[in-house]
């Protein structure tokens, strides 16, 4: 990999592979009631810390009312992770990307529960978020942790991280800033490190897959399975 000649912010063309395009997400909108207290949550921290989807850039800074280094999260689920991860380091910011309405709505209670200032969210889907509000090179990190696998193989052109997305987010990270990735299943994990080492603006941080970092909290859900012996994969590149 050549450090002196790092891929250009990348402009998503018509042809690109489906997942990038309209009308074909890495997700399914899953059922599921948004319960009263997370009603009250957005009725409560939702003006604060809920941010309307706009195609223009967002001014980081003035977001968070700070300047700090931002982390983006993709797909967050419930938050119970980026809840941890945000009360673990209080100097970055986090900025989380969810479509599930009871997901934004356990995160935002959450964060009134603990008091957090250094979270905002943006109920949307991250692909346009990350061409339309990220603005290139501004991004400390990004965070995927465990996206849906699409495990049958006529699927897998849904899965999330492909050749292009993997540009699009190393553009979008300052030198220096991460990509880290995680998944309970090998498949999708070995295209994962398939994808991201091939990417020429990306340096991998270990020889194959890495060790969790501290600050990934284990979930209820990955704890289960480790007793079972299930694996998890994490995967950590640096931008170049």
């Amino acid at each position: 990999m050549n450090a002196s000649s790092p891929c250009p912010p990348p402009e998503i063309a018509d042809d690109a592979p489906p997942v990038l395009r309209r009308g074909v997400r890495s997700y399914v909108k899953r059922g599921g009631r948004t319960t009263e207290a997370q009603a009250r949550a957005f009725a409560t921290w939702g003006p604060r810390f809920l941010l309307p989807y706009r195609p223009e850039p967002l001014d980081l800074a003035a977001t968070f009312g700070r300047d700090a280094p931002t982390v983006l999260e993709i797909g967050f689920g419930m938050g119970e992770a980026t809840a941890q991860i945000a009360q673990t380091l209080p100097d970055t910011n986090f900025l989380g990307c969810e479509v599930h309405e009871p997901g934004v709505g356990a995160l935002l209670k959450r964060i009134g529960e603990r008091g957090l200032s250094n979270v905002r969210i943006v109920q949307h889907d991250a692909v346009d978020v990350l061409r339309h509000m990220i603005a290139p090179s501004s991004l400390a990190g990004v965070h995927v942790f465990f996206p849906d696998p699409w495990h049958k193989k006529r699927h897998h052109k849904r899965r999330l991280i492909q050749p292009p997305l993997v540009a699009l987010l190393a553009s979008r990270l300052a030198a220096g800033g991460y990509v880290h990735c995680a998944t309970d299943w090998q498949p999708y994990a070995e295209q994962m490190l398939e994808v991201l080492c091939a990417e020429p603006a990306l340096r991998n941080t270990a020889a194959g897959y890495a060790a969790r970092p501290s600050y990934r909290p284990l979930t209820k859900f990955e704890q289960r399975g480790l007793r079972l012996g299930h694996g998890v994969w994490d995967l950590v590149f640096t931008r170049l």
